[in-house]
């Protein structure tokens, strides 16, 4: 009896030894990729995509009299006052950065905001929305981190935060991350078509790992959307001025009322971003909004890098554990008005589909048909480079986030059951892979 106790123990012991063999070998090595636009821009689109890029990292304040923050607008209530703050990492277009700059931001020019507790100096950068209203509703909303109170160029406004730490306390606030937004303007090409013919494909392989999903779409034109940790935007355009509005609180052609009316915290004509009809050229009249939108419909997607003989070991553990059959690897651009994103092959690692991923991860926000525990298949490239993972930021180890995907209900689990049973060595190679991308 004893030694059956013991050969138990032991088996065990060694499972468990199994489980942990792999590691994250974290971050790519080397000099980071640097923001590019796409190849085979005409010079006119090259200028846009300049003066985007330029746009992009335009600091905003909230008349434009801070010094080293020119732009106008910001808040009454905001998370971040740059679009690049945010989209930081490895280079402009990205995600968070290894030092969250929303400790700084809490304070900047005379504010006198908290810090909440869920937010850290080494952590990700991080918005958060309420589940509930208080009257027991569904709100699912972002509640800005911060006001402008205090601030040297709002002396008349007196709001305050929302109390984060009851919301925290009552498990009432989740968390979402900036996603990268390089290579966008491919997302945007791909044809409906494409989309919703790999969906179609490897039916019979799908449903043995119980994988389903299904494409969020627009209420009102029924197109499929596609933009957002829950596909829930159907443009880059509209992903871009609603962050603008929500993220810093600048008013803009899209959106052009502010969220917040109290008086004397919103000094500026509405929409404050707009076009300039009087300039002298198109591109110096172009709004801020309308540069994003440039900038990340012209830029090219994070680089892969090279890969050796374990890592293309990895891809093919990649595809052999089922994977792929939502993070798909290639998808196609139907026929663009760009010639540089005309019917192009789009190495994205994704279906841009959402599908259940459990208990787990589930947030209880509904976007669009996308449900509370329903989210888009994350795009992986630039996976590489990336510090942090999961729509909420929650752990910085790959691994961790693989097997975070496994939980009830989620259309995942089959697929990190088989990732758990693979040889340590096999499963080292597909994080190495991974950090190729």
């Amino acid at each position: 009896m004893a030694s059956f106790k013991l050969r138990t123990l032991m088996t065990g012991l060694l499972a468990a030894a199994a489980m942990q063999a792999q590691t994250d070998p974290g971050p790519r090595p080397g000099p980071p990729t640097l923001t590019r636009p796409l190849m085979g821009l005409t010079a006119s689109d090259l200028a846009y995509f300049q003066q985007g890029l330029s746009l992009f990292q335009e600091v905003d304040s909230v008349s434009g009299t801070q010094p080293g923050a020119d732009g106008s607008g910001l808040g009454p209530r905001f998370n971040g006052n740059s679009c690049a703050q945010c989209h930081a990492h490895p280079s402009v277009g990205g995600t968070s950065p290894p030092v969250n700059p929303q400790i700084a931001m809490a304070t900047s020019f005379g504010a006198q905001n908290r810090v909440p507790s869920f937010l850290q100096q080494n952590g990700p950068i991080r918005v958060a929305r309420f589940r509930k209203n208080p009257d027991g509703s569904a709100d699912g909303g972002v509640h800005a981190l911060f006001v402008v109170s205090g601030r040297s160029d709002a002396p008349g406004c007196r709001i305050t935060q929302p109390d984060f730490e009851a919301a925290v306390r009552q498990r009432n606030v989740i968390f979402r991350i900036p996603t990268p937004v390089l290579g966008a303007g491919l997302i945007e090409a791909i044809s409906e078509t494409a989309i919703l013919n790999n969906l179609a494909t490897n039916t019979a392989r799908k449903r043995q790992l119980g994988i389903g999903g299904h494409e969020n779409r627009n209420g009102n034109d029924g197109s499929i959307t596609r933009f957002g940790w829950k596909a829930q935007n159907k443009s880059i355009l509209l992903f871009a001025g609603e962050a603008y509005n929500v993220e810093q609180g600048v008013t803009n052609e899209l959106f052009p009322n502010e969220r917040e009316e109290a008086p004397g915290c919103s000094p500026n004509g509405a929409p404050e971003d707009h076009s300039h009809l009087d300039a002298q050229t198109a591109i110096s009249g172009m709004s801020d909004l309308m540069g994003f939108v440039h900038f990340m419909r012209l830029s090219a997607p994070s680089a892969a890098g090279q890969v050796n003989a374990a890592q293309q070991r990895g891809s093919d553990v990649f595809g052999q554990i089922g994977c792929a059959e939502c993070h798909t690897p290639r998808l196609r651009t139907g026929v663009s008005s760009t010639a540089a994103l005309s019917q192009k092959p789009v190495q994205l690692y994704s279906d841009l589909i959402v599908h259940n991923m459990g208990r787990g991860l589930a947030d209880g926000v509904a976007q669009g048909s996308a449900q509370g525990d329903e989210f888009r298949t994350a795009p992986l490239w630039g996976l590489g480079s990336r510090l942090f993972f999961l729509h909420d930021g929650r752990t910085s180890d790959l691994v961790e986030a693989i097997r975070a995907h496994q939980s009830p209900g989620s259309e995942a689990s089959r697929v990190v059951d088989n990732f758990n049973q693979l040889p340590p060595q096999a499963r080292q190679d597909l994080m190495d892979f991974l950090r190729t991308l």
